[in-house]
């Protein structure tokens, strides 16, 4: 099945990789640090931007790659769950 690429996905692919990097790494780190239930809802926002995205990219992703973002994805529920409670 081939999906047609969105203008949100148009848009994420002429960001630089850098800032996005950076800014994802800064929305971590907020989240890390802030207090309690803001942190472990922002850390959730945040692994529901990526399930939104590894489910686009999925069929084009190697399976080594696939199982690190499953990783990363878990850990940060992880987080972001036991910050909640």
């Amino acid at each position: 099945m081939q999906r047609t690429q969105t203008p949100v996905l148009s848009r994420l692919a002429r960001l630089n990789p850098t800032t996005v990097f950076l800014a994802a790494l800064v929305l971590v780190l907020v989240g890390l640090f802030a207090p309690g239930a803001v942190g472990g809802l922002l850390l959730l926002a945040l692994a529901g931007g990526l399930v939104w995205l590894m489910t686009v990219t999925w069929p084009v992703q190697a399976p080594a790659t696939r199982v690190l973002r499953l990783l990363v994805l878990t850990l940060l529920i992880t987080v972001a769950l036991a910050k909640l409670l």
